[in-house]
């Protein structure tokens, strides 16, 4: 049978912290009632169960921002969500904290064909990226089994693969460029599009961290010609 933890949420310390965040985020955008906050009490790794004390759903780097900012003010833990599809229980919630959703965060910003680069936010499911990217003979080649759900900044965070990482590498060999927030809210970024970039080579200790590091924002992701068929 899953573990379902047995810890209990302080509704005292929820209200406070619902007080703060609905000073950054619209009512829509948070939730804390049990029946709303069952769907995040885990990822695909269903052995271990946890409700969140409050689930933030913000739609901007902005609102993240500010979401990061509030919690940390107040002490509060974040833990940073993706689609949940992984099996690693890295987005595991916790009964004092927040768990902080990327799924609105869904737009693919930019498609460079010439460059063959793809710019996007982190709720963008993996295999939408290859579908926007198809009109140009191009595609993302990193393919978890749980691409047409999984999101890009999920993929990024737990280093995902699939059977294309055999020919083309894992996330890390297909991630250009990452932008994300620390913990007190501050906009940091790894990585370069361009291929002479300055400074120490840190992307490789993003890439898998599980938002230990950061909560991701933005990607630019290597795109690849599709291969030609027989």
């Amino acid at each position: 049978m899953p573990a379902s933890s047995a810890i209990r949420i302080d509704t005292g310390r929820q209200r406070e912290v619902l007080r703060a965040l609905r000073e950054v985020l619209p009512a829509h955008c948070l939730l804390h009632r049990e029946e709303d906050t069952r769907p995040y009490e885990c990822d695909g790794l269903t052995l271990q169960r946890r409700l969140p004390m409050v689930v933030a759903l913000p739609e901007s780097e902005g609102q993240v921002a500010q979401v990061l900012r509030s919690c940390h003010t107040l002490g509060v833990p974040v833990v940073p969500r993706g689609a949940g599809t992984g099996l690693s229980g890295g987005c595991t919630p916790l009964a004092d904290g927040v768990l902080l959703s990327t799924a609105k965060l869904n737009r693919i910003l930019q498609i460079d064909p010439l460059a063959r680069i793809a710019r996007v936010q982190p709720g963008v499911r993996n295999l939408a990226v290859s579908e926007a990217a198809a009109p140009h003979g191009l595609y993302y080649a990193p393919d978890p089994s749980s691409q047409i759900a999984c999101t890009i900044g999920g993929n990024v965070a737990e280093n995902a693969g699939g059977v294309h990482c055999l020919k083309y590498g894992l996330t890390v060999h297909n991630v250009l460029r990452v932008r994300g927030l620390t913990m007190e809210g501050e906009c940091v970024e790894f990585g370069s599009e361009a291929l002479d970039a300055p400074g120490l080579e840190l992307l490789a200790l993003l890439v898998g961290s599980e938002g230990m590091l950061v909560v991701i924002t933005e990607v630019s992701v290597k795109l690849l010609p599709r291969p030609q068929l027989a």
